[in-house]
C-alpha cells in the first residue's frame, strides 16, 4: 500500500500535525513502508502459536497478604476534628 501526499496531509491534520510540503514526501514514503512491513506480518500463520502475556517466562515475587497495621481506629479518629460512628465526619459538597 502506497501513501500519496494527500493521504499523509489528511492523516496530519486528523492528528494535528504540521506537517510542510517537503515533510509529506518524506513521510509518504516512511508511512508506505511501515504499511508494507505490516501487510508482511499478517502474512505469517499464528494459528498454533500461544498468547503471550510477556516476552520472558518469569514469575514475578509475591508477598503474603497479612494486616499489619490494623486495629488502630482509635488513634486514627484522634486526628479527626469531628467523628462520628468511628468514621471522620466531613462538610457535605454536594446538596
Amino acid at each position: 500500500m502506497l501513501l500519496d501526499k494527500h493521504a499523509v496531509a489528511k492523516i496530519a491534520k486528523l492528528a494535528r500535525i504540521e506537517v510542510t510540503d517537503e515533510d509529506k514526501e518524506f513521510f509518504s514514503k516512511e508511512l508506505s513502508g511501515i504499511l508494507k512491513w505490516m501487510e508482511q506480518l499478517s502474512e505469517v500463520n499464528t494459528q498454533n502459536v500461544p498468547q503471550m502475556t510477556s516476552v520472558s517466562a518469569v514469575q514475578l515475587p509475591t508477598r503474603e497478604d497479612i494486616v499489619t497495621d490494623g486495629n488502630q481506629q482509635q488513634a486514627v479518629i484522634k486526628n479527626a476534628k469531628q467523628s462520628d460512628y468511628g468514621c471522620f465526619v466531613v462538610p457535605k459538597v454536594i446538596e
